[in-house]
């Protein structure tokens, strides 16, 4: 198949590309625990990104329509990320996975705290 540019032979090598890797899932997942972000926010929240791949991540994530981007007319200029309506239809599969990670950490004696279950 031939989506985004690109040829797939498998549809799990497509969602890999459109949620894949090490910050996509993270991202989602905090604009929906958390509502509507800011840059720094997100930045904060995803402690160890950069700056520029979290700028790359965000443009990925809305060109695949998952987030939206809203610039407020302000000075100094305000930008918002949101998850949007097509993105919240991935939250079940990203819940399943954070549940499952969960019941991981559990199986193998790892100490769950409180931070793990929210975050």
């Amino acid at each position: 198949m031939h989506i985004r540019g690109k040829d797939y032979n498998c549809t799990i090598d497509l969602m890999m590309d459109i949620i894949g890797g090490k910050w996509k899932m993270r991202l989602l997942w905090t604009l929906m625990m958390d509502g509507s972000q800011r840059f720094g926010e997100l930045k904060r929240r995803c402690v160890k990104i950069s700056a520029k791949v979290l700028a790359q991540q965000l443009k990925e994530l809305e060109q695949d329509e998952l987030i939206t981007r809203k610039s407020y007319d302000e000075v100094p200029p305000r930008v918002e990320y949101s998850i949007s309506e097509y993105g919240k239809t991935v939250i079940p599969f990203i819940k399943q996975m954070h549940e499952w990670s969960f019941r991981h950490m559990i199986k193998n004696g790892v100490e769950v705290t409180d931070n793990d279950i929210k975050s």
